[in-house]
């Protein structure tokens, strides 16, 4: 099992940019593909990206694809989100998700809310 943290998450004008981390627990980081979903209220959660245990292989959303880049660190057991030009429909709570086995997110952390203003 890994434990996840999601931060850097807070409130951004439209065209900003932020960088969200996931850091996990445990030594076995490296053996889990990841990935980053989003939920907003009133709505189903939805994929956003995912990178393979190495991190040659990177998945978008068409909803984001352009503007966000996923990207990991197995050193410091850490997964990013890059945001740019960031819109009002991206507003939403951020999670990230660990897979053993790709594409079945067994594991999940308590998610990080972004608000982007207009």
């Amino acid at each position: 099992q890994v434990q996840l943290v999601e931060s850097g998450g807070e409130l951004v004008q439209a065209g900003g940019s932020l960088r969200l981390s996931c850091a996990a627990s445990g030594r076995t980081f490296s053996s889990y593909a990841m990935g980053w979903f989003r939920q907003d209220p009133g709505k189903e959660r939805e994929f956003v990206a995912s990178i393979t245990r190495n991190g040659g292989n990177t998945y978008y959303s068409d909803s984001v694809k352009g503007r966000f880049t996923i990207s990991r660190d197995n050193a410091k057991n850490t997964a990013y989100l890059q945001m740019n030009s960031l819109k009002p429909e991206d507003t939403a709570v951020y999670y990230c998700a660990a897979a053993l086995v790709w594409g079945t997110w067994s594991n999940w952390g308590q998610g990080t809310q972004v608000t982007v203003s207009s």
